[in-house]
C-alpha cells in the first residue's frame, strides 16, 4: 500500500486541498483546521454540511501568514490574536477558540451573505472523530460503481487516501485496533467514520450531485460509515507515495 493523496485545509469547511507532504502530530496533520468560522450571534462553529458553498473557498497557512481565495478575490495577511476567547458549539460539544483580526471576516461574510468571524482553534479542537482519517481507493471504486459516477476521495475530506492493489473493497473496516506504519509515522486505527449529507456535495463546487449517502445507507444502514479514522501514536512526516503497511 502507499499514500496516493494527502488532503487537509487550514480553514475548516474550505476546499480540501491536496498536499505533497505533511507532518502527522498527536493532534493530527500539522496545520489542519487551525482556523474556523464562527457565527458570533449563536457562538456556533460553521459546518460544511450546512454551508456547502465554503468548498468554493481555499486557504493556505504557513504558520504565520493566512491566504484565502474566494470567488470574489483573495485576502491575505498575518492573523492578529485579539485575546477574545469564545466557547462555541461544534457538533454538540464545546470548542474553545480565539477570535482573530484581519480581512477574512468581512470577506467570508460578504461571500456567505451572513455575519461570520474568523477564529484560531487549538490543534484538533474542531475535528470530528479521530486525528487522522483514511479512505482506500478500492473502496472508492466500489462505491463509484454502485452510484454510477466517479467518487473522489476529497468528497470524504480524508487526511490520507491509500492505494492498495489487491485489497478487497472495504477491507479497511476490519482494521479497528490495528497499527499502521505510514511513512515515518505510526497510527492506530479506531473505527469506521460515520458520514453525513456533506458527502453528497461536490468537493469543488458545493453543489449536491451524487447520492452517496443513500448508497452508504444501503450497505451500512445503522451508521452510514465510510473510511476509517485513527489516532497518531508516533509522530512523523508523511509524503505522497510513502509506503503504508499493517504492523500486526
Amino acid at each position: 500500500m502507499h499514500v496516493a493523496r494527502i488532503g487537509f485545509t487550514p480553514v475548516k469547511g474550505g476546499r480540501h486541498e491536496a498536499h505533497r507532504s505533511v507532518l502527522l502530530t498527536a493532534s493530527g496533520p500539522d496545520g489542519d483546521r487551525r482556523f474556523c468560522l464562527v457565527d458570533p450571534a449563536a457562538d456556533r462553529c460553521l459546518r460544511t454540511v450546512e454551508n456547502p458553498a465554503l468548498v468554493r473557498t481555499s486557504a493556505q497557512w504557513d504558520g504565520t501568514r493566512l491566504s484565502v481565495s474566494l470567488p470574489s478575490g483573495a485576502v491575505a495577511g498575518e492573523p492578529a490574536r485579539t485575546g477574545e476567547v469564545r466557547r462555541v458549539d461544534y457538533w454538540g460539544r464545546t470548542a474553545v477558540v480565539e477570535l482573530v483580526d484581519g480581512p477574512w471576516a468581512a470577506a467570508y461574510s460578504a461571500f456567505l451573505g451572513r455575519e461570520v468571524v474568523l477564529a484560531l482553534a487549538p490543534p484538533g479542537e474542531v475535528v470530528y472523530g479521530g486525528a487522522v482519517s483514511l479512505v482506500v481507493r478500492g473502496s472508492l471504486d466500489a462505491l463509484a460503481a454502485e452510484v454510477g459516477s466517479p467518487v473522489a476521495g476529497s468528497r470524504f475530506r480524508a487526511t490520507l487516501e491509500l492505494d492498495a492493489p489487491g485489497l478487497p473493497p472495504y477491507a479497511e473496516e476490519g482494521w479497528a485496533g490495528r497499527w499502521l506504519q505510514v511513512g515515518e509515522a505510526q497510527v492506530r486505527v479506531l473505527d469506521a467514520v460515520p458520514r453525513c449529507a456533506v458527502v453528497d456535495v461536490h468537493p469543488d463546487t458545493g453543489t449536491k450531485d451524487v447520492p452517496v449517502l443513500r448508497a452508504l445507507a444501503r450497505r451500512r444502514p445503522h451508521d452510514l460509515a465510510f473510511g476509517i479514522d485513527a489516532e497518531v501514536a508516533v509522530a512523523g512526516p508523511v509524503s505522497t507515495g510513502a509506503t503504508v503497511r499493517l504492523l500486526d
